[in-house]
């Protein structure tokens, strides 16, 4: 019996090593997995290259994650708002790498890791600073970048509803980045609001097929029978 559930949020963060490449869903806070990246800090993997469209806000969820010193680098596409006090003290006492990526970019990049593509070529970004020392190629007049795939060892990612499959749903507009990251990590790991039985979730509105989910932890009591 095919069955991806798993008991606590440590069992869910468990394996993720030194070193490896994490994807966080989320546009700002808006789907970010808070509960997944605080037991991540609990479980304590440092040296992690963290992909994500910000860079975290207040002292929160991946800004925790931040200022606990457990990323050498981020790749996203806003890396400073208001409330990012934290990124900004590491990137400028030189504790932290960026790489600044369009936010188109960034999407099609993760798509492009999903899809299996070898590299896309974008418009996005030519003849601007985030082009330099790349290929350039001029197609039907127009001229592009090219830029590779953004892959992960693992993705979190945040959905309304989840099945033993692995099957997800998303929340409105917290679905963002979700759906794109569980195809380009090895291991995507999903908290859930709801752990609902196979067959609950219409299959016309199954976002995210289970295929491309390893891990789903239900956060809170929200847990039904799975069967």
């Amino acid at each position: 019996m095919i069955d991806k559930t798993v008991a606590s949020l440590e069992e869910a963060v468990a394996g993720i090593f030194d070193g490896a490449t994490v994807m966080i869903g989320g546009f700002g806070t808006a789907g970010q997995p808070a509960e997944l990246i605080d037991a991540l800090i609990a479980q304590g993997a440092k040296d992690l290259t963290i992909v994500n469209n910000n860079a975290g806000n207040g002292d929160i969820g991946l800004a925790a994650l931040l200022n606990a010193r457990r990323v050498k680098k981020i790749i996203c596409s806003f890396p400073r708002q208001a409330d990012s006090h934290v990124f900004d003290a590491l990137y400028r006492a030189g504790e932290i790498e960026l790489e600044l990526v369009p936010q188109g970019n960034l999407a099609a990049r993760i798509q492009a890791a999903g899809a299996g593509l070898g590299a896309i070529f974008t418009p996005t970004g030519y003849g601007t600073l985030l082009a330099e020392g790349k290929e350039t190629r001029e197609i039907d007049g127009k001229h592009y970048v090219l830029e590779y795939p953004i892959k992960a060892d693992f993705a979190l990612i945040k959905a309304l509803k989840g099945d033993r499959w692995g099957n997800l749903i998303y929340r409105k507009a917290a679905r963002n980045f979700g759906p794109i990251m569980a195809t380009a990590a090895a291991v995507t790991i999903a908290q859930v609001s709801e752990i609902v039985p196979l067959g609950a979730l219409d299959p016309e509105v199954i976002v995210t097929p289970g295929i491309f989910v390893q891990r789903v932890v239900a956060i809170g009591n929200a847990v039904a029978q799975a069967a």
